[in-house]
């Protein structure tokens, strides 16, 4: 019998790399809550519970060519698209090294230029016509690049998405908008937010086709944004996908979801978690071991040992600094 992701196109090893960059997003994520806790980074936006989501979106795509604009929570899809552990730690602590903004910034805002990670912006959706945007460029110019753009569907009820999407299904460009919906905007729920039944519901306005998928399942992610790229690139448009994530932790670290949120609710949402969901699916089919498991989360908490000792030693910016690539120099 063919394994779910033979049948896609996947190799052992390629399956074992998305496990290997899900986990390090986690271990990472778990690494500033606790440095957040003990007072030495200011602010953490967590991407756990949507590492599957991110992580196979990304490797569904053409990491040498294709673009990336993520919203604050795509720790998953900056190190799929070759941000290191380093690089995220740097921008935690805010020190002069951060390649997302040499510290000026916010942690989550991810950015940079040699990886085609596309800088964000603070207010929330901005990303979205700023994609749109990059497949307009890939189509005037006839580059053969996809645009991918992620947000929340909190972020599907604003202007910027919609404007976005309507431009992007008029003018048939190769952008793929890719909602995380984790059920949650800050503290309101889903069924408060849309009148629809679902946010890939919404395609159909804009002359796309639509898609929910579950989004704990890196494999479903995958499947589903190949086929949008490979649409994207033949000049067949965009395409919206809904992937079904859960959100493991509060809104942020300034947030507490135990004023808004059902312990229940959060209880069964824990019992969905991607990670140990794909590990079982690994290990059933042979992919992985219990040995090797074990030498790969030894192996990452290295990784994040390393990454939180190197940025916490390292540098703040000077402050004669402050407005350097603000204005002409």
């Amino acid at each position: 019998m063919v394994n779910r992701h033979e049948a896609l196109g996947l190799s052992d090893e390629t399956v074992l790399e998305m496990y290997r960059t899900m986990l390090l997003a986690r271990r990472l994520d778990e690494r500033m809550w606790l440095l957040n806790r003990s007072g030495k980074i200011p602010f953490v936006i967590s991407c756990q519970g949507q590492e599957a989501a991110q992580v196979g979106a990304a490797f569904a795509l053409d990491r040498t060519k294709d673009y990336v604009l993520p919203y604050y929570r795509d720790v998953g899809l900056v190190l799929a698209f070759g941000m290191t552990a380093r690089e995220l730690m740097l921008a935690s602590f805010a020190r002069a090294e951060d390649p997302n903004s040499g510290g000026r910034q916010m942690p989550g805002h991810f950015g940079m230029k040699k990886n085609r990670i596309v800088t964000g912006s603070s207010p929330v959706t901005t990303q979205v016509p700023h994609a749109v945007g990059f497949a307009l460029a890939a189509k005037l110019e006839k580059k053969d690049f996809v645009a991918l753009v992620t947000f929340g569907e909190g972020s599907s009820n604003q202007g910027d998405f919609h404007e976005g999407a309507n431009f992007a299904g008029v003018h048939k460009l190769p952008v793929i908008f890719l909602c995380e919906n984790n059920q949650y905007a800050i503290s309101v729920p889903l069924k408060k937010q849309l009148a629809c039944e679902r946010v890939s519901d919404r395609a159909a306005g804009y002359g796309m086709p639509g898609f929910t998928v579950d989004g704990n399942d890196p494999l479903e992610v995958y499947e589903a944004v190949k086929a949008a790229a490979d649409r994207a690139r033949k000049g067949e448009g965009p395409t919206l996908i809904e992937a079904v994530t859960i959100r493991l932790t509060s809104h942020s670290s300034d947030d507490d979801d135990r004023a808004y949120r059902d312990p229940e609710e959060a209880k069964k949402a824990r019992e969905k978690d991607p990670i140990p969901r794909f590990a079982r699916y690994l290990k059933e089919t042979k992919v992985l071991t219990e040995e090797k498991d074990k030498k790969i989360q030894e192996e990452i908490m290295r990784i994040v040992d390393d990454a939180t000792e190197y940025a916490e030693k390292a540098p703040y910016a000077n402050p004669e600094d402050a407005l350097k690539y603000v204005y002409a120099e």
